[in-house]
């Protein structure tokens, strides 16, 4: 745990030592506020469906772009192997790194509680327990998506072809869905399960069904795993 923690916060503070954090963060708000915006004043539609809405596409690009450089930049630049030679586990290593860049999106939805403040001033009568549910939805599908950056990023030196892999993956999930439709019928129940968008409209309409929380909780555990078995083939290359 205190190897997870040390990990952990050099990751994220290395964020922040570059230009990395704060264009993810300033370009995250800006994006959000701009769609949030359009709906509030031009559509008249003042509730926070329309920015849970959006946020799932932003992070179609976004969360590849933060976690593509998370294992590729250290087996690019050799400092893996100094890694491999220090006490640190695999599990550790790959865990730390992903706590980093799920903080850093955790920090990028605070940017969004703006827009909840601003529909309270103005009277707006909001259900608090789907702003809260759709709050977590988007943390689960963020810390998906994290995962998934973090193994495509075990999986080469180039930080280019780590976000193309990562962008690739996530919109197959994000997109499994919505393409039902040219499935066969019998593949369509399992389809719509896998599919990130079935679980998040689940959780967005206020109710928090276990089987949702599995899902995500199973992902990322398939995802992780599979970036330390990664990384303990590439120590015997």
């Amino acid at each position: 745990m205190h190897n997870i923690k040390i990990l952990f916060l050099k990751e994220l503070k290395s964020y922040f030592n570059s230009p990395m954090a704060y264009i993810f963060l300033i370009l995250f708000a800006i994006f959000t506020g701009y769609f949030f915006t359009n709906t509030f004043f031009l559509i008249n539609q003042s509730d926070m469906r329309s920015l849970f809405g959006i946020v799932p596409l932003i992070y179609l690009f976004f969360i590849p772009a933060v976690t593509m450089s998370l294992i590729a930049k250290e087996n690019s630049s050799g400092t893996m192997e100094i890694i491999s030679t220090l006490p640190i586990k695999d599990s550790e290593f790959v865990i730390g790194k992903f706590l980093a860049a799920t903080t850093l999106i955790i920090i990028g939805l605070g940017f969004t509680l703006i827009h909840f403040f601003t529909l309270l001033a103005v009277g707006t009568n909001i259900d608090l327990g789907a702003v809260l549910c759709g709050y977590i939805g988007l943390i689960l599908v963020g810390a998906f998506y994290a995962s998934i950056g973090t193994f495509t990023s075990s999986l080469t030196d180039n930080q280019v072809v780590a976000f193309i892999i990562a962008i690739t993956i996530v919109l197959v999930f994000f997109l499994l869905d919505k393409l039902l439709f040219f499935m066969p019928s019998g593949l369509g129940g399992l389809l719509q399960f896998i599919s990130v968008d079935y679980h998040l409209s689940n959780i967005s309409r206020g109710v928090i069904d276990s089987r949702n929380l599995i899902y995500f909780g199973s992902m990322i555990a398939i995802f992780l795993l599979t970036t330390m078995r990664n990384l303990e083939m590439r120590k015997w290359r």
